[in-house]
């Protein structure tokens, strides 16, 4: 496990290492140890916005005797997996836009108003409440649901916040995102954890209109073919 103060010391040891100034969004179990949410992490979990910004990070690592690890022993076959580097018992999950089944989208990144600058070099921005429970439905390993359970019980979740996002992934492109929340939280539901029944029939109807839709999407080009 990474604790707090290993999870800063980590992230400055890069910071002092990069030659120029990058900016990343702390997802998962990172985000929730800056929002004081949880006291140690199995892995740090970092999205960033280009290609060559994650390759800079990951040099930099290398350079501080970082390897490279294998992500389908911890996400499996699931796409848009991280870099993954180790260290000894520490990692570093690395996202580029997408986390799995959802993009890290623009409002995502508008929500992430909690800033800190790590060292010279490193503008650590932490993902919303929402958008990390958003995400945590993504991912959906075991540990998943106990943060979840964390989150819920101990912020205020502003739910049409959470529902408008996965609207918005539907909109991106990502057609399972209602779907996933809808099971997601319906899982919560069953281990006990407070849901609100109107959002669990709020989502469920959406899922329902798309499925329909998308039906009468299949319908209409079939007879177009004939």
């Amino acid at each position: 496990m990474i604790t707090i103060e290993e999870q800063q010391s980590l992230l400055l040891n890069i910071s002092n290492k990069l030659k120029k100034r990058i900016t990343i969004y702390a997802i998962g179990g990172t985000a929730m140890m800056f929002l004081g949410l949880k006291d140690a992490t199995l892995d740090i979990d970092l999205v960033f916005d280009t290609e060559k910004e994650r390759e800079t990070f990951i040099n930099t690592a290398k350079d501080l005797g970082y390897i490279k690890a294998d992500p389908i022993k911890i996400y499996g076959k699931k796409k848009n997996q991280p870099e993954m580097l180790t260290l000894g018992e520490h990692r570093f999950d690395l996202f580029l836009s997408e986390v799995i089944h959802f993009y890290f989208s623009e409002d995502m990144k508008k929500r992430a108003v909690r800033i800190y600058e790590i060292g010279k070099n490193l503008i650590l921005k932490i993902a919303d409440p929402q958008d990390i429970l958003l995400m945590k439905c993504a991912t959906d390993r075991m540990k998943d649901k106990d943060d979840a359970k964390s989150i819920i019980e101990e912020t205020k979740i502003n739910w049409e916040i959470l529902i408008d996002e996965a609207k918005n992934q539907v909109k991106l492109g990502k057609e399972r995102a209602l779907f996933d929340l809808g099971i997601f939280l319906d899982d919560l539901k069953k281990a006990k954890i407070k849901i609100p029944a109107k959002v669990l029939d709020e989502i469920y109807k959406l899922v329902n209109a798309q499925i329909k839709r998308k039906s009468n999407r299949q319908i209409f080009i079939l007879k177009s073919l004939k």
